[in-house]
Formats: structure tokens, sequence, C-alpha cells
């Protein structure tokens, strides 16, 4: 289960005593706190805090730009202006705080991105629950052809139930000889920070994960993106449906010019003024390898 009658209860209790406060406050992000939004079998990802709304950063951005902003006619204006010209300090302003429940493989993945705080739940102190990813029959392929890091065709039936047997058997089989090790009926009982080698990579962990709205976005742009996994890539839809109601203005910036914006090379760019001059371009004479051009390809020819 995601959330237990414990966690609940606390959530139900935090939500039922709000309180008066000085700082500035986004209706937006005020719905979601406490809230878990499920993700997965048994994740899911929930507000506990967060600082500052669209306001903070054309606050800190007058600061520093001073003079330079009068051109710009109103707040949404210029947070354009800042996503649009890669101004990315006043993004900093606002920060965002989230306990997530995940599989130690997505977890593993998601700590590549080292700009944020993050406090896991230790395996050496306390016992994991016996809880474990394990994928839709529809999520299973096979390797793809063309991505040395990606799926390709889903598995057919037979292949996709007998992986699933195997995924089961196995956590299940691990977990269990995890507790017999650990448990000091009729022995001593081998310390939890050891026996924790033992347990699968699709095992749920939790952590509290703290970012700045600029990282926060680029982890975004990143795991939102329709090529990153699907696994880690859940988690970050359900994230920015809580970004698009905290910092909407933030959020219409970043997905003009980040989710749904393109960066082409300076050959890339040089490709395009021949095509729009009505040149004939191939991968031959563009001067890019095969994989860029493909890559060329699928942004202009769509």
């Amino acid at each position: 289960m995601p959330l237990t009658p414990e966690q609940e209860a606390e959530i139900e209790d935090l939500r039922a005593t709000p309180r008066q406060t000085l700082r500035a406050v986004s209706e937006g992000a005020e719905k979601h706190l406490y809230k878990a939004h499920p993700v997965l079998d048994h994740g899911f990802v929930r507000m506990i805090d967060y600082m500052g709304d669209d306001a903070a950063i054309c606050q800190a951005a007058r600061v520093s730009y001073g003079r330079g902003t009068k051109s710009v006619q109103n707040d949404e204006g210029l947070i354009r202006y800042l996503m649009r010209h890669w101004h990315s300090t006043p993004f900093e302003m606002c920060e965002l705080k989230l306990h997530v429940k995940l599989p130690v493989f997505v977890a593993r993945q998601w700590i590549r991105h080292r700009t944020a705080n993050v406090n896991e739940y230790s395996a050496r102190y306390s016992i994991l629950d016996r809880e474990f990813y394990i994928p839709r029959a529809e999520d299973l392929a096979a390797q793809s052809a063309q991505n040395n890091q990606g799926r390709g065709d889903v598995l057919g039936p037979e292949e996709s139930a007998r992986v699933l047997d195997w995924l089961r058997e196995d956590a299940h089989r691990a977990y269990d000889h995890y507790e017999q090790m650990i448990s000091d009926d009729g022995q001593q009982g081998l310390a939890r920070e050891l026996a924790r080698m033992n347990l699968p990579a699709n095992i749920y962990t939790q952590w509290y994960w703290k970012v700045d709205l600029h990282n926060l976005f680029h982890f975004l742009r990143l795991r939102a993106d329709s090529h990153a996994q699907y696994e880690i890539r859940v988690y970050a839809d359900a994230i920015c449906e809580m970004v698009r109601d905290w910092v909407p203005a933030a959020y219409r910036a970043f997905e003009e010019y980040r989710l749904g914006g393109v960066t082409l090379s300076a050959s890339g760019v040089e490709c395009l003024r021949r095509m729009l001059a009505g040149e004939e371009v191939t991968q031959a004479t563009s001067g890019m390898s095969a994989r860029e051009w493909r890559e060329f390809s699928d942004i202009v020819r769509k």
C-alpha cells in the first residue's frame, strides 16, 4: 500500500490545522501540501513544504537587473524572458521539499541529480517493508535495437508471464532470506546493515528530497521527457502536476522553452538556414554524423 494508516492519519491532522503566516503563499501549492500522489504500484510523491512563488522569481530578478527589467511589462513576461535567456538564479529563490517512496533502482537513477538535499530511509537502522515494484505486462519490453539504454517492442504474453513470475518469486525469496538472516530467534542474527545487501533492486525505499526550482526544472526536463525510463518518468509527471499549480507562470515558460523547445547545434542551425533557402540538404552534405542527422531530422521534419 502507498501509505500506512499512521501516515494517512498524520496527513489528515496536518491538513486539518492550518496556520496563519506572513510568508508568500501559493494557493496552488497549498492544495497539494502533505497529500500523497500515487505512483507505480506502491510508490507516491507528496509535497512537504515549499518556499516562494512566481512573484519571488520576479522580485529576485528585479533586484539583480534593476533598470534592465523596465522594458518588461508584467511578471509573466519577465519570467519568460528569464527562461528564454537561461537566467537561472532567480528561479533558485524558490524551493520544494518532497517525500518520495520509490523502488531502489529508480532511486539510484534519480540520485544522479546531485543538486538537491536528500535524506533516505536507512536500512542500517530500520527493516524495509516487503514491498516490491512489479511492472505491468504492457511495460515489459525487449532491449531497443537503436538505443543501448532504452526499450524496444513489448514482450509477448508468454514471455511476459514468465518474467513476471520470476520477478515476484525472486523478490519474495530474497526477502524471506533477509528476514531469516536478521532474526534473533535461536541465533545471533545478522546485522541489518549486512543483511540488506541481499535485497533486490525493486524493493521500495523512501526519502525526503529538497531542491530549488532551477535544478528541479533541469530534473523535469530530462525525466519528464518521452525518452526517459518509464519508471522515473511517472514520478516526474506527478511532480510536474504539483509544480504547474505552485508556480504557474514559471511552469508555462518551462513548458514553452524547455519541455516543448529544442536546442540545435551550430551545424543544425546552418542546415536549417540552407533548407529555408530552398536547398536540398542530406546527411552527406550536412557535416553531421548519422545519429546526429537522424535526431536533427526528427526535429525539423515532423
